[in-house]
């Protein structure tokens, strides 16, 4: 499963070997324990990577194995590529900018996106 976090600061990106629906039920009891609001919603979530990266074929060689529409890669202009998602938005409350996104996929379509996503940081924190 692929986990996206979406903070003031960025989005970051990891890979948990556990179900959504563990994730969803813990953070549901923390929000409980915490006296918190929690908001759970089925949507997408998108990003962008670099259309020069090598890997981008292997990518989508991996896609075309997935079912149905749980991820889209679809070129933006002739330097990105977005990578949409279909999952489920976690947050405190509908209006929030800040959360966690959950998506599902086959393990080879998120072992490619998670290397990608990880050259890419390599690439800004290496040239920042």
């Amino acid at each position: 499963m692929l986990k996206l976090i979406y903070t003031e600061t960025g989005l970051h990106l990891e890979r948990l070997a556990i179900s959504l629906e563990t994730i969803v039920t813990q953070r549901t009891i923390l929000a409980l324990r915490l006296g918190q609001s929690l908001y759970v919603e089925t949507s997408r979530a998108a990003f962008l990577l670099p259309a020069d990266l090598p890997e981008i074929a292997s990518l989508e060689a991996a896609l075309s194995q997935e079912q149905g529409d749980a991820i889209a890669l679809c070129p933006v202009d002739d330097d990105y590529v977005e990578v949409s998602l279909r999952g489920v938005w976690v947050a405190n409350d509908r209006q929030a900018e800040e959360g966690m996104f959950l998506s599902v996929v086959r393990d080879r379509s998120e072992f490619f996106i998670y290397k990608l996503w990880q050259l890419t940081q390599t690439k800004v924190s290496f040239f920042a």
